[in-house]
């Protein structure tokens, strides 16, 4: 899919990116009702090219993806200047605590160890928007 052709458009708020096609479709779901618009990736190069085109509200990605290090997405959308203060939630199936600290210390505001219940997710969320809004006004 051509990212290009949707940049700057407005349905554009939450960026989902996990390779698990079941799960992506879950995170969006639990996501639209929460009166959310969520955008699924299923790959790595492709959110590359989505993040670096388009504006979202809040990114929810799965660190291990089969084509690119999620850590490098994490990277990328920490030292992007338009991503710098955009939430993010990590959701991986490593759970240790050193893979949770890692996630955080990399610039993650919150780590989603799977399987997670939707509640959960749309909480998290809903905590991670509400402030990033008292921090713009």
């Amino acid at each position: 899919m051509g990212w290009t052709k949707y940049a700057g458009c407005k349905f554009m708020h939450i960026l989902v990116v996990d390779d698990d096609i079941r799960l992506a479709r879950q995170i969006s779901s639990a996501l639209t009702e929460a009166g959310h618009d969520p955008v699924v990736i299923y790959d790595g190069e492709e959110a590359l090219q989505a993040v670096a085109v388009n504006s979202f509200d809040l990114i929810v990605l799965d660190i291990g993806l089969p084509d690119i290090n999620g850590i490098e997405l994490v990277s990328f959308a920490k030292t992007n200047a338009a991503y710098t203060n955009v939430p993010l939630i990590i959701v991986s199936t490593e759970g240790s605590e050193r893979d949770r600290a890692k996630g955080l210390e990399l610039g993650a505001d919150a780590y989603l160890v799977k399987p997670f219940a939707p509640g959960q997710l749309r909480e998290i969320a809903a905590q991670l928007l509400s402030r990033s809004r008292t921090r713009k006004d």
